[in-house]
C-alpha cells in the first residue's frame, strides 16, 4: 500500500466537511445569527452587513449548499431562512450538527448596531403595511375577499375556539389585528373581557363602529402592536390572529410576544394562508408575505415555548389554501 494514499473518510464525514467549512467565516456566522427568527432578502442582508449584493449572494449560496439556509420564494423575490425540517425527530448526524451550530451561535446576542438595522427593516415593512391600510380602509373587506371571504375561515376558526372553550373557563382574550372587528362578536361571546390591538387607526375606527353596532361592551380597543401590551400585567387565556401574519414585519415575533402575553394553559389560534406564488396579493391586498409553510409556523411556536395542537386546511376555488392552527402554552412554565 502506498503510504501517500489518502485514507477513506469515515461514513458521514464527507457531508460534515462542507458544513463546518461554511462556518469558517465570521460573517456567515453573523448571517445565521440574525436569521434565527427572521427572513430576509439578499438586498436586505446586504444593507444589514454593508456588503455588496454580489458578495452577500455568494455567502448565502455557500450556506445554502451546506444545508444551513434554505431559499424561500416570495413572488419574484428570494428570501432566506433557516431550514424548517430541523425538529427533534430528525436525528441524522448532519441534522444534529446543524442544530448544535445554531444552539451555539444563538447564545451570542446580536450586536446593538445590527439590531438597530434589523428594527429599521421591520419598520419599513410596517410602514408599507400601514400605508396600504390607510389608503384602502374603506375597501378593506373587498380587498381581503379577493383572496378569501371572511366566513370561509371565520367559521372553522370559531368552531375550534368554541370546542376548546367548552372545556376551559376562559375569562380573557386578545385578538391581534381585528381589522373591521368582524370576529370580535365571536370572541366577546366566549370571554368576559376582550382586548383587540391593531396598529392601524383607520381599522380601529371601523372596529369601534362594529362594537357599537353589535353592542359589545366587554371589548377594549388598543392602538399599537403586541409589543405595546408587553408592559401591562394582563395575561390572556386565548389569543387569536386571523389572517394577520402575512401583514406583519416579523411573524416569528408574534409567536414570542403572544406566548409572553398568554396565561399558562392558554391557547393561541391562528388562521393564515399557506405559501403561494400569487405576487399580485402584495399590491392589491397589502401582503408582506405570500403565506407560510405549516412547518414554519410550528417552528416559530416551538421556539416560543408553545405546543402544537390541532390543525385544519381549507382549500379555496382560486387556488389559495388557508390553514387554521392552534398552539398551547404548557401549564408548568418557568
Amino acid at each position: 500500500m502506498n503510504s501517500l494514499t489518502t485514507p477513506e473518510s469515515a461514513p458521514g464525514l464527507d457531508a460534515l466537511a462542507p458544513l463546518y467549512k461554511a462556518c469558517g467565516d465570521p460573517l456567515r456566522l453573523e448571517i445565521l445569527r440574525v436569521l434565527r427568527r427572521d427572513t430576509f432578502g439578499v438586498l436586505e442582508m446586504s444593507q444589514l452587513f454593508d456588503v455588496r449584493q454580489s458578495g452577500m449572494s455568494h455567502h448565502l449560496k455557500v450556506l445554502h449548499k451546506a444545508g444551513l439556509l434554505e431559499p424561500q420564494r416570495e413572488g419574484n423575490a428570494i428570501f432566506y431562512r433557516r431550514p424548517l425540517h430541523l425538529d427533534a425527530e430528525n436525528t441524522s448526524l448532519l441534522d444534529n450538527a446543524v442544530r448544535e451550530i445554531f444552539r451555539t451561535i444563538d447564545q451570542i446576542p446580536v450586536a446593538s448596531h445590527l439590531q438597530g438595522k434589523i428594527e429599521a427593516i421591520r419598520n419599513q415593512r410596517a410602514d408599507q403595511s400601514q400605508v396600504f391600510f390607510a389608503r384602502h380602509a374603506e375597501q378593506f373587506r373587498e380587498q381581503q375577499e379577493l383572496i378569501a371571504a371572511f366566513d370561509l375561515y371565520a367559521e372553522p376558526t370559531a368552531e375550534l375556539i368554541r370546542a376548546r372553550a367548552a372545556r376551559h373557563q376562559w375569562q380573557t382574550a386578545l385578538e391581534i389585528g381585528p381589522g373591521e372587528g368582524a370576529f370580535l362578536p365571536i370572541v366577546a361571546g366566549i370571554c368576559q373581557q376582550v382586548v383587540a390591538v391593531d396598529n392601524s387607526a383607520d381599522m380601529l375606527r371601523k372596529a369601534r363602529q362594529t362594537c357599537a353596532d353589535e353592542k359589545l361592551e366587554n371589548v377594549e380597543l388598543v392602538e399599537g402592536t403586541t409589543a405595546t401590551l408587553l408592559d401591562h400585567q394582563q395575561r390572556f387565556d386565548l389569543v387569536v390572529a386571523n389572517m394577520v401574519l402575512h401583514h406583519v414585519p416579523s411573524p416569528a415575533d408574534i409567536f414570542l410576544e403572544a406566548s409572553e402575553l398568554m396565561a399558562a394553559g392558554g391557547y393561541l389560534v391562528i388562521s393564515d394562508l399557506r405559501s403561494h406564488d400569487q405576487d399580485w396579493a402584495r399590491e392589491n391586498c397589502g401582503d408582506l408575505w405570500l403565506g407560510f409553510e405549516p412547518e414554519e409556523l410550528n417552528a416559530w411556536a416551538s421556539d416560543a415555548g408553545l405546543e402544537t395542537g390541532e390543525a385544519m386546511f381549507i382549500g379555496l376555488r382560486n387556488g389559495f389554501q388557508i390553514q387554521v392552527r392552534e398552539y398551547r402554552k404548557p401549564e408548568n412554565t418557568h
